[in-house]
């Protein structure tokens, strides 16, 4: 298991004040925390501004684009006022859009995004998909590493699999405390996660929702068992 954990911690708010917060409480010497701004932060009216002005955090700017090449690589371009570390992109948009991000990219990391969490073989196929999960991001994975993206995201089930073709880093959500599913199928705890070979967790509700300084301490209990 890695030494120097890392885990994003996901903002799942469009509130200002409640993104102050978790950002404020969940400061810590024992892990090293970057935040994950979605959908409804970055599309709320004050979050792009809320975002411009955090100094010194590892900012996981997480819009999942899905679109043909020539707009995927103008949206980034339109970020590059915002200091990103890491972004994610759908690897499902095809490898030529993924060369075209990752060219212009400069020193943001690329994320390709597998297969989401929510999914299960069952769903896969209700939209068309005839490979297993298992199958799927593996291929996914392939696709990844001729783009030269610098990072994925798949689930803990996948990641050993995914660590034998794909040598950038693995984020994974679908981590849970509690083990409340919530919207998520593939799930497991932060401990075996990272045992799996995770670099990066994403965890959101199990720790911003109520006590954060307690539900941190509980991380923290979980990971150094």
């Amino acid at each position: 298991m890695k030494k120097n954990k890392k885990v994003f911690l996901a903002i799942d708010t469009n509130n200002i004040s409640i993104a102050k917060k978790i950002i404020f409480e969940s400061k810590t010497s024992k892990l090293k925390i970057g935040y994950k701004f979605g959908l409804e932060f970055f599309n709320s009216k004050k979050g792009r501004n809320f975002i411009s002005k955090l100094k010194k955090k590892t900012i996981f700017i997480d819009l999942k684009l899905n679109d043909i090449p020539r707009t995927m690589s103008a949206t980034l371009i339109a970020l590059k006022d915002l200091r990103i570390n890491y972004f994610t992109v759908h690897i499902s948009s095809g490898l030529k859009a993924l060369k075209e991000v990752k060219k212009i990219s400069g020193k943001t990391k690329i994320v390709g995004v597998t297969t989401l969490t929510s999914l299960d073989s069952k769903d896969l196929q209700s939209i068309g998909f005839s490979r297993s999960v298992k199958n799927l991001v593996l291929y996914q994975t392939k696709i990844a590493k001729k783009a030269n993206l610098d990072a994925i995201v798949c689930s803990p089930h996948e990641v050993e699999n995914v660590k034998k073709i794909f040598k950038g880093e693995v984020i994974t959500p679908g981590i849970r405390l509690n083990g409340n599913k919530n919207d998520q199928k593939r799930i497991m705890s932060p401990y075996q996660a990272f045992l799996k070979g995770s670099d990066w967790l994403v965890i959101g509700r199990s720790i911003t929702k109520g006590n954060i300084k307690k539900n941190l301490k509980k991380l923290l209990n979980n990971l150094y068992l």
